[in-house]
């Protein structure tokens, strides 16, 4: 095996340097006074100031709802993604009933479809339920999605042979019973790195819950618009308020990153 020459690394710490720097600079402009910002030449070492501006982002908005808001939100449709789309991944791929292909057609055909247009029926029916301005407007709607469905129905198409399945059939399991045994432990690799784009996509959206919320019970991205508005934008304010919200996001990679790798890697091996 051909091992990597030292441009290849240079490659990779120049990709490293360049996906690091912004979270870094980040933390520059939050740990200093809004003066220092435009400063020339730029400041690039943290100061002392970043509890202090930790505290003025808590008491001048109402980021600590946020935080809980994005994180319920976040943490609920993950969930949610996860369960449904290994439930139908496993019905999709070993499962034989009528109108199978019909079926895994329509949901990806679903992908095809921008959101937007379907912004003012959902906002609509949210207004019907009475959700309006709730996070249940937020939470029900991506509860789950074609391209989870799409994603485990492929992994288990490949890593679930048929003759384990038909081994349990023959023990006596049912297909719930296949599927909480010897499914879900299966897709555990494939499952931690849906769990981890599906966590990423809810705390990063924005439109939806800028159109489904009031000001008054934001997530993470519409208090950092609210921040960031008005004639002038305090850009440390700004900046902290994204730095603390970047960190569930660290966290859950740093919780979840051996398994997400080990996925990853277990596709490519297998593509």
């Amino acid at each position: 095996m051909r091992l990597p020459g030292p441009w290849t690394y240079a490659a990779l710490i120049a990709v490293l340097a360049g996906s690091a720097f912004p979270v870094y600079w980040s933390l520059v402009v939050s740990s200093q006074t809004s003066d220092k910002v435009d400063s020339v030449p730029p400041v690039l070492v943290p100061g002392g100031h970043l509890f202090a501006n930790i505290s003025r982002v808590f008491d001048q908005s109402d980021f600590g709802l946020a935080m809980m808001n994005s994180l319920i939100v976040s943490g609920t449709i993950t969930v949610s993604v996860v369960f449904f789309s290994t439930l139908a991944g496993f019905a999709f791929a070993k499962l034989k009933f009528r109108g199978r292909s019909a079926l895994m057609l329509l949901v990806v055909a679903t992908q095809a479809v921008p959101t937007e247009l379907g912004v003012i029926p959902l906002y609509m029916m949210m207004s019907d339920f009475g959700w309006a301005g709730e996070i249940h407007a937020v939470i029900v709607p991506g509860l789950v999605t074609a391209f989870g469905v799409f994603f485990m129905r492929q992994y288990f198409e490949r890593a679930v042979p048929d003759e384990l399945l038909e081994a349990g059939r023959m023990d006596g399991c049912s297909s719930l019973r296949l599927y909480w045994h010897v499914v879900l432990p299966a897709a555990r690799p494939a499952a931690a790195v849906l769990g981890l784009f599906t966590f990423m996509q809810a705390w990063n959206d924005f439109f939806w819950p800028l159109v489904a919320l009031t000001p008054e019970n934001p997530t993470v991205q519409t208090a950092l618009s609210t921040l960031a508005s008005g004639y002038t934008t305090d850009y440390t304010l700004v900046l902290t308020a994204a730095t603390i919200g970047t960190l569930p996001v660290l966290a859950v990679f740093l919780l979840f990153g051996r398994q997400i790798v080990g996925g990853i890697m277990q596709g490519a091996l297998k593509g």
